[in-house]
C-alpha cells in the first residue's frame, strides 16, 4: 500500500469557517502577535493570551470539518495516510483521520508552564486562569508560540521523507521551519499541491501538480484521482 503524506496549514480549516492568521481579514488583523502568541506576552499579561485560545477553542467547538478534512480522511481506504498540520485546531481527527502530528501545538490541550512534557487534555472551551500542573506551574495554551522551537519538527521530516506521494493543502509555504518539509521528500516523489492561490513553490524541485482550488473543493477532486489511479 502506498504511503501519502499530507501537509496541511490554515487553509484548510478555513473552509469550515475558522479564522486564519495570514489573510487581510484574519486572526493577526485584530491582534498583535506580540500580545497574544509569544512567551513574553505569557509572562506580561496572561490573561489576555489565556483568553485568546478560550475563544479560538470555542470557535473550534462551535465549526466542523468540511469536505477537505474528509476528503483526507477518506484516503485512508486507500493508502497509509499520515497527516502533518501545522493547524491546532482538531478538525482532522474529528473528520476522521487515524494519524495526524501537530507542528504547532494542539488547542484541545493544556501543559506545565515549567516541563513540556506535561500535557493535559481539557474538556470543553475553557481554560481557567489559575489552572496549574502536577508540578504546581501554572498551566498555559499547549500551543508553540512565536519565538519558540518546533519540537515536532523532526518526526515530522522523517515522516515526510517516507512518502510515496505528498499532498499539500491549504498553505502558503511561508511559515518556517514547517514549510521546509517538502524538501525532505525524495525528489522523485510526486508533490500535488492543493490552494487557489501561489503558494511558494521555491523549495520543491519533484514533480508539482497544483490544484487551483480551495481546499474543500480541490481534495474531493484529487481523492477521487488518486482513488482511480490506487
Amino acid at each position: 500500500m502506498k504511503k501519502i503524506v499530507v501537509f496541511t496549514g490554515a487553509g484548510v480549516s478555513a473552509d469550515s469557517g475558522l479564522a486564519t492568521f495570514r489573510d487581510a481579514d484574519g486572526l493577526w488583523a485584530n491582534y498583535r502577535i506580540e500580545e497574544v502568541c509569544t512567551p513574553e506576552a505569557l509572562a506580561r499579561n496572561r490573561a489576555t493570551v489565556i483568553e485568546f485560545y478560550n475563544m479560538r477553542r470555542r470557535e473550534m467547538l462551535d465549526k466542523q470539518p468540511n469536505a477537505g478534512h474528509r476528503a483526507i480522511a477518506e484516503l485512508e481506504r486507500y493508502f497509509d495516510v499520515e497527516v502533518i498540520t501545522q493547524n491546532v485546531d482538531n478538525m482532522h481527527e474529528r473528520a476522521g483521520s487515524s494519524h495526524v502530528l501537530h507542528l504547532h501545538g494542539e488547542l484541545t490541550k493544556l501543559r506545565s508552564s515549567a516541563d513540556p512534557g506535561l500535557i493535559y487534555p481539557i474538556e470543553g472551551w475553557q481554560q481557567p486562569l489559575d489552572a496549574r500542573a502536577e508540578d504546581g506551574s501554572l498551566l498555559r495554551p499547549h500551543i508553540v508560540f512565536f519565538g519558540e522551537s518546533v519540537p515536532m519538527f523532526d518526526r515530522a521530516a522523517r515522516i515526510a521523507a517516507t512518502a510515496d506521494i505528498m499532498i499539500v493543502v491549504g498553505t502558503s509555504l511561508a511559515v518556517y521551519p514547517a514549510a521546509s518539509l517538502v524538501g525532505y521528500v525524495r525528489r522523485d516523489i510526486p508533490i500535488y499541491l492543493v490552494d487557489p492561490g501561489q503558494p511558494s513553490t521555491q523549495m520543491i524541485r519533484n514533480p508539482l501538480t497544483h490544484i487551483k482550488a480551495r481546499a474543500a473543493e480541490g481534495m474531493p477532486q484529487l481523492l477521487e484521482q488518486l482513488r482511480n489511479e490506487a
